[in-house]
């Protein structure tokens, strides 16, 4: 079993375990081509397996909710993702927060596993939430 790590947005060690990934270019095509970010209001959950991330979710912290967006699970193993969203949703439920994601279509129903329920759907994405914490 991975080893899941939390980190504040802007934490010196987020990048030493992220950035290889999020600047490089098999990632980022599929996460479409759009760029991961982070700032002082994320928090950033990791899968790690000895030295390599299997997978990450940043989570926004809005006023609103939290929201899981723009995120990598290393060829799409949906253990890894379950894994990582128990985490987030432990944290949310622990600080009575709502959680919304922006979650790639091909991931749904492991969101759908965890409690999520779709409320909107794009082209590649759907929006789901979590609605009892």
């Amino acid at each position: 079993m991975d080893k899941l790590i939390e980190l504040e947005g802007l934490a010196p060690e987020l990048y030493s375990w992220v950035g290889p990934l999020v600047m490089n270019a098999e990632v980022l095509k599929q996460n479409y081509n759009f760029p991961f970010r982070t700032a002082e209001n994320f928090r950033w959950y990791l899968s790690v397996a000895g030295s390599e991330v299997n997978g990450f979710l940043p989570v926004e912290h809005r006023k609103k909710e939290w929201l899981i967006n723009n995120y990598y699970v290393r060829d799409h193993n949906p253990v890894v993702l379950q894994d990582l969203l128990q985490c987030v949703v432990r944290a949310a439920a622990a600080e009575g927060r709502m959680l919304a994601a922006v979650v790639f279509l091909e991931d749904r129903d492991v969101f759908a596993e965890a409690g999520f329920e779709e409320v909107r759907r794009w082209t590649r994405y759907v929006r789901m939430v979590k609605n009892s914490l």
